[in-house]
């Protein structure tokens, strides 16, 4: 992936910090947010469509109410693609030298980069860990170990930070609030929610999928 790290950025690093919220408490102080909504049924794929990358076969199914992701690279996409301001959250479980990740605003292409993608890799060859905004905020260190279950959380939301708008991050896993963080560059807009099946060595599993979308507020004039 070859976005440019973004420089002019608000981050708060909450890992071994006793005083860090955790997501649960973050959700209770939220103000004017909507209901939980389900987007996977637990029987189908009911609508999400995968596209490969590279014209080699991969494989999205569903079994025993999980989806699986395995096979060569490729993204599934949610129905919906005009996702703005929102919660996301999933329960995911990636394998040991696996990868994976969740995005969000990102486009229905055949491509790794044109979202937000949050990482999902506990032992990958690849160093950026689970929680990681990926080419814009890296943890090293894994916070889940592979094969098992966790809960993976994403809040972005366009706000007012000191008369410019900005794109505000706040990433959690297992109700602990890992990090908050502005983009100022707004580099995405809206758009789909998707998974990411890495590479062949690669099994990502996937279930309770939920999304709370967020009411638009006044915005200031982009600068």
């Amino acid at each position: 992936m070859n976005r440019p790290r973004t420089t002019a950025a608000w981050l708060i690093l909450g890992l071994g910090l006793s005083g860090a919220a955790t997501a649960a408490e973050q959700d209770k102080t939220s103000s004017g947010k909507g209901e939980w909504v389900s987007l996977f049924d637990g029987k189908t794929l009911g609508g999400w469509e995968a596209l490969p990358l590279n014209k080699q076969p991969s494989k999205w199914e569903v079994k025993d109410g999980v989806i699986e992701g395995s096979g060569a690279q490729s993204m599934l996409f949610s129905p919906r693609g005009d996702y703005k301001n929102l919660v996301f959250r999933a329960e995911v479980k990636i394998n040991d030298k696996g990868n994976s990740g969740m995005y969000v605003r990102t486009a229905k292409k055949a491509s790794f980069t044109d979202g937000y993608e949050i990482q999902v890799n506990a032992t990958h060859t690849d160093y950026i860990r689970t929680g990681s905004l990926y080419t814009l905020v890296h943890l090293t260190k894994s916070v889940v170990p592979p094969d098992t279950w966790f809960t993976q959380q994403v809040e972005v939301e366009d706000i007012n930070y000191r008369n410019k708008v900005v794109t505000r991050f706040r990433i959690s896993v297992n109700d602990e609030l890992l990090y908050e963080y502005l983009d100022h560059d707004r580099l995405f807009a809206e758009g789909h929610f998707a998974f990411q099946q890495h590479d062949p060595g690669s099994r990502v599993s996937i279930r309770k999928i939920e999304v709370k979308e967020i009411p638009a507020k006044a915005e200031a004039k982009k600068k």
